[in-house]
């Protein structure tokens, strides 16, 4: 598969009321992610995205929500589990780029899903990791 991997943060915008710049960015991403069926996610993007939403933002949302929101959104874009070979892989890229464990984790599950991009504000912006360019789609 190729195509366009969505880091958590994307989605913790979709509920976020102090910028609605960014969340109408991530709505527009995610709507496209799962419309054209051109997006994924790993097990690691479900788990802390409806961490933050269940427990960090300001209003959490309620369990039910959250249920709701992993049935209509995230379950959809998942296709990436962990494994041996994806923590191997992340390590290296820990090793060889400098990023932390958890970005590189999520790198080398773009990676193996044969995205070509990857979505997060968290990540070093135009950097190319061995055919994944990073975009930050909240710079203009």
């Amino acid at each position: 598969m190729s195509g366009d991997f969505i880091d958590s943060n994307i989605f913790v915008y979709l509920f976020d009321e102090t910028d609605p710049e960014k969340r109408r960015t991530a709505e527009s991403l995610i709507r496209t992610a799962l419309e054209v069926g051109s997006g994924t996610i790993s097990f690691q993007v479900v788990q802390e995205t409806l961490n933050v939403l269940t427990r960090k933002l300001v209003v959490p949302i309620t369990l039910e929500d959250g249920r709701r929101f992993l049935d209509q959104v995230l379950l959809p874009l998942w296709s990436v589990m962990p494994s041996q070979g994806l923590y191997q892989r992340g390590l290296e890229i820990q090793a060889r780029y400098r990023y932390g464990f958890y970005d590189s984790l999520i790198l080398a599950a773009a990676l193996g899903a044969g995205c070509t991009r990857l979505y997060s504000e968290d990540m070093q912006a135009g950097q190319r990791v061995e055919g994944i360019q990073i975009e930050n789609p909240f710079a203009r």
